[in-house]
């Protein structure tokens, strides 16, 4: 396994929508465990693999306190969704901005698992919320899209001034 390189907001390759993944083969079979690696090591509960410059529709998820319910989600698609929550999101994209954004409070998610075959989830609370902000990065979505054009110039601006200070 190796760790990979995550794409940082505003870099418009956030901004490429992904394609169905054709087969799962070995090579998807490496990209989602290299994600999961990547994930737990930033660390992260959910990482899309647009976010590390491969633009298929591959999620790797694991909400729990122990690391232990690891997730892998390709091809996703959402069925059914049920309620609102608002709740604060952060992502690995975008470091250290955290805001606060409204999703759906339960959904229901097929996808296909790393063995290739079809499964169906029901997703609430935050699993349901990280479902929904991955799958954004497979639409080329990033969170802070949701929020105000004042609050998205000030994070970018943010961004830019903590990316000149660490080269």
């Amino acid at each position: 396994m190796a760790l990979l390189p995550i794409l940082r907001y505003p870099d418009p390759r956030l901004h490429t929508k992904a394609k169905p993944v054709a087969r799962v083969d070995h090579r998807i079979r490496k990209l989602a465990a290299d994600m999961a690696e990547t994930m737990y090591e930033a660390p992260g509960i959910g990482l899309a693999a647009t976010q590390v410059n491969v633009h298929e529709q591959v999620i790797v998820i694991d909400v729990s306190e122990d690391k232990s319910k690891l997730l892998t989600l390709i091809n996703p698609e959402i069925l059914a969704r049920e309620g609102e929550c608002e709740g604060e999101e952060g992502c690995l994209s975008v470091p250290g901005v955290y805001e606060t954004v409204k999703r759906s409070q339960k959904v229901r998610v097929r996808a296909l698992g790393l063995d290739g075959q079809p499964f169906e989830l029901d997703a609430e609370d935050l699993l349901a919320v990280c479902v929904q902000h991955e799958m954004d990065h497979l639409q080329g979505k990033v969170f802070v899209e949701y929020l105000s054009m004042l609050k998205q110039n000030r994070i970018k601006a943010k961004l830019a001034k903590k990316a000149r200070i660490t080269a």
